[in-house]
């Protein structure tokens, strides 16, 4: 795995850590990147930009006001999302106050959807 990454991912490892739950923590390599999950919920996209933590609507202006927060970009002509915030390593490197926002994150999530099964139809007569 490329470096920079492994080092972003320690980072949500040590805030899961933190937080007693690094058993929640899983990720899934997507696109160059990884994206994590904490609770079987989507919580941030690890990339070469960065960790962008999905945070709620309500969360999001406290964490951009941080020096460094912006809104995540998927490219650089993309609209900026709506939902991921890429965080400073300031921040995501203290590990205390990096797993009170992954926390907030987890709340925020919506749980993974499973696919479930087509109800089977009829052909019409």
């Amino acid at each position: 795995m490329n470096p920079e990454l492994e080092a972003l991912r320690a980072d949500l490892v040590d805030a899961a850590t933190h937080l007693g739950r690094p058993h929640d923590l899983r990720f899934k390599p997507m696109f160059g990147g990884l994206m994590a999950y904490f609770g079987e919920k989507p919580c941030a996209w690890v990339s070469a930009d960065g960790i962008a933590l999905k945070v709620a609507a309500a969360d999001q202006e406290e964490l951009l006001a941080i020096e460094g927060a912006r809104r995540f970009r998927h490219t650089p002509t993309a609209a900026p999302s709506r939902g991921y915030i890429i965080v400073p390593p300031l921040l995501s490197r203290d590990t205390p106050r990096f797993a009170a926002w992954l926390a907030r994150s987890a709340l925020a999530a919506p749980a993974a959807q499973t696919k479930r099964p087509r109800p089977k139809t009829r052909p019409l007569r």
